[in-house]
């Protein structure tokens, strides 16, 4: 394997403390928590102690003020062992940088810093049931009344959306103008009208809140207003780069977890008189996929430098998305077959990894649309 050097000693430090966490204070409950299909809150309370949440909001808004290699650590770290529950980097990565970018500084000052302490949870709510996604298409409004704006919508496929006591929101506010109509308001969880539907029976994901959410007449103050009206589209767009390159992290380092785990299989596993791992096709598979997840690896790895000194595009962060998550479903694939029986079952890291991976070519935009956006720039 090609040597690292985005990081530093300090962020190798880092690693070991957060690994040392997650087995401390996640690994211990996972397989729970996909039972009850919700994340312990004393688990964000334990992270935020931990300085684990929103690390990189500015020290005077409750966080460390660290540059964007700490998320990406607690991201390849939650990989190493498919911890897929705990949507730490949601919460921190684009709840807390919408309001750090977009927000006034009463909304800083209110919401980040007990978002930092983990105790208020943040979603985001753009997907609609109709919509899918294409955001321009947005039917949920928010219509001016006075000092307050009336909400009326449904959203779904909402990630924290029983624990959430904030949520960003996407709603229209002028309508028939497309893209340029849609604005971003904060609600809060105890607002009169908004209530939380049914957690959704997912494939994968079983520890993630996944919800539908509704907004009947929920009456907001134009206070909480994020950034302009009619321009939340835009704050959306300058944030998805971010977004789907943290995608293509967690989904780099399953594809070298995933090799690692059925590596260690096939040496163990026997079959006529020999590990599967001595046989041909068993090594030239696990070679071919080592091969591709080391081109990908620097490829993400640069597009995170570029995220570090500000200068990724839209078109990197693109290719990073759906060329990581394609390249993590078909070696998957392959490593759950080698796993036999035993990777179509739960009980096994790789089969629950597996069906927990498959929402990575379709969130942040689906893959066919990274490559329409892709397109566009040819």
């Amino acid at each position: 394997m090609i040597e690292r050097t985005l990081f530093s000693d300090e962020h190798n430090i880092f690693r070991e403390s957060v690994r040392r966490f997650l087995e401390r204070e996640i690994a211990p409950h996972h397989a729970r928590w996909e039972e009850q299909g919700i994340v312990d809150r004393s688990a964000w309370l334990a992270a935020g102690k931990e300085s684990l949440l929103c690390m990189t909001i500015p020290e005077q808004y409750g966080g460390a003020g660290l540059d964007r290699l700490y998320p990406t650590i607690l991201i390849e770290e939650l990989a190493r062992n498919n911890l897929s529950g705990p949507n730490f980097p949601l919460h921190s990565e684009i709840v807390a940088p919408y309001l750090l970018h977009y927000g006034t500084e009463e909304q800083k000052l209110r919401w980040l810093p007990p978002m930092a302490r983990g105790e208020v949870i943040g979603a985001v709510a753009m997907t609609e049931p109709s919509g899918g996604s294409d955001l321009a298409a947005l039917r949920t409004s928010a219509v001016r009344d006075g000092d307050d704006y009336i909400i009326n919508g449904q959203k779904t496929f909402i990630s924290n959306g029983h624990l959430a006591d904030l949520i960003v929101v996407a709603a229209r506010t002028t309508q028939g103008a497309g893209a340029k109509g849609v604005t971003l308001l904060l609600v809060e969880g105890d607002r009169p009208g908004f209530k939380r539907g049914r957690k959704l029976d997912k494939i994968g994901l079983h520890a993630q809140d996944t919800a539908e959410l509704f907004f009947d007449d929920v009456r907001v103050p134009a206070t909480n207003v994020l950034g302009e009206v009619d321009r939340g589209f835009i704050c959306l767009m300058q944030e998805l780069a971010w977004e789907r390159t943290s995608i293509a992290i967690r989904a780099a380092a399953l594809c070298e977890h995933a090799i690692r785990w059925t590596t260690d299989y096939t040496r163990d596993r026997q079959a006529f008189g020999q590990a599967l791992f001595d046989m041909q096709h068993t090594r030239f598979k696990l070679a071919d996929w080592h091969a591709q997840t080391q081109v990908m690896r620097v490829f993400v790895d640069r597009c995170i430098e570029l995220v570090v000194e500000g200068k990724l595009d839209a078109n990197a962060a693109a290719v990073a998305k759906f060329q990581a998550t394609d390249l993590l479903m078909r070696l998957l694939d392959d490593c759950v077959q080698m796993h036999g029986g035993y990777g179509f079952t739960r009980e096994y890291l790789i089969g629950r990894t597996y069906s927990d991976s498959r929402y990575m070519r379709i969130a942040g935009g689906s893959n066919e649309i990274m490559r329409e956006l892709i397109a566009r720039t040819l």
